[in-house]
């Protein structure tokens, strides 16, 4: 039988080819003994394709709570009895917040909103954000707003937005599963759009919410096809008074496995660390990852959840020698 890392070395490192959804469930499903082979051949890849820079990027919350779509793994959603209350960001705290980043030497700076998709009011509020940011600080500006119109994907390109995210959260044939007040179909359009009007596509999704290794591997595969520039990996952490308040953290091996196989299917794409991975992966897991194909990562806090401080990561990455990505090379 022939050995999945082998087929991988010849078409992921060698031809630049990504794993398919099968392949990827081959992988997804190697004896935790083969880790470490599936991390440093992971590590080869994105040191080929990549290169061993890492992009560091800060996120804010302009919006929190009170989101009407029912999210099962969100504690913003306003259909749940969770602790998180609708609050608004004023224009003088994203400024604060986008220096703050900055001075972590991140080149990207995400304004996120938990809405179904951007109103007039929310368009405005970004609108004057992302000027205020732009006379006030040298970084790139994301926004991650929900569902768009072609109109507002439009403004968004007009605003000097350089990248958008957002998330398919999980394998098209679990969605119904997580999320019951709108499609995966609908996101797949959003996401289209973006790519389609010039903007860079950020697209991820949470590993953790009940899907299946099988789902894993699908979901790989669709990420694969819709080719974002980015991929942000979260690890499920059950915040209280959601539908997903009891589900247990994934385990430190089914963590890495999955970033390993996530940089075979994604050779090129930039694979970040996201939300959950101090509490899945520790201090010791992070540092796998790192040098399992992981080439960005989210410093600092996250939308309602608490990372760990910037300055550790930071030191991490200066302990790895694996230099922060230049402004200049992310534009």
């Amino acid at each position: 039988m022939t050995d999945i890392l082998e087929v991988a070395r010849r078409q992921v490192l060698e031809e630049g080819r990504g794993l398919s959804a099968e392949q990827a469930l081959e992988c997804l499903t190697l004896p935790d003994e083969r880790i470490a082979d599936l991390l440093a051949l992971a590590h080869e890849v994105r040191m080929r394709w990549c290169g061993p820079e890492v992009e560091v990027e800060g996120i804010i919350s302009l919006k929190t709570g009170g989101c009407p779509e029912d999210c099962h793994f969100c504690s913003q959603s306003g259909k749940f009895e969770s602790p998180v209350r609708s609050v608004w960001l004023n224009i003088p705290e994203l400024v604060e917040a986008a220096r703050e980043t900055a001075r972590t030497g991140a080149t990207e700076f995400c304004i996120v909103a938990a809405v179904r998709g951007p109103d007039e009011r929310l368009m405005a509020q970004v609108r004057d954000g992302i000027k205020a940011i732009n006379d006030a600080v040298e970084i790139n500006i994301a926004c991650s707003l929900g569902m768009l119109t072609q109109a507002q994907v439009d403004e968004l390109v007009s605003m000097g937005v350089h990248r958008y995210n957002h998330n398919l959260e999980t394998a098209r044939s679990h969605f119904s599963n997580v999320v019951t007040t709108h499609s995966w179909e609908e996101r797949w359009e959003t996401c289209l759009m973006v790519k389609e009007a010039g903007m860079e596509l950020c697209c991820g999704g949470i590993i953790g919410m009940g899907e299946t290794v099988e789902q894993r591997a699908e979901f790989a595969g669709q990420l694969a096809e819709l080719e974002p520039d980015e991929v942000p990996l979260n690890f499920l952490a059950p915040r209280p008074g959601t539908p997903f308040a009891d589900r247990p953290l994934v385990e430190g091996p089914e963590a890495l496995k999955t970033i390993g196989t996530f940089r075979l299917a994604l050779p090129r794409t930039i694979l970040r660390y996201a939300g959950g991975r101090e509490l899945t992966l520790g201090d010791l897991g992070t540092r796998d990852g790192m040098l399992g194909g992981i080439n960005a990562i989210i410093v600092g806090n996250y939308l309602t959840t608490l990372g760990r401080p910037a300055s550790q990561d930071l030191a991490l990455l200066t302990e790895l020698q694996m230099p922060i990505k230049a402004l200049s090379q992310t534009l």
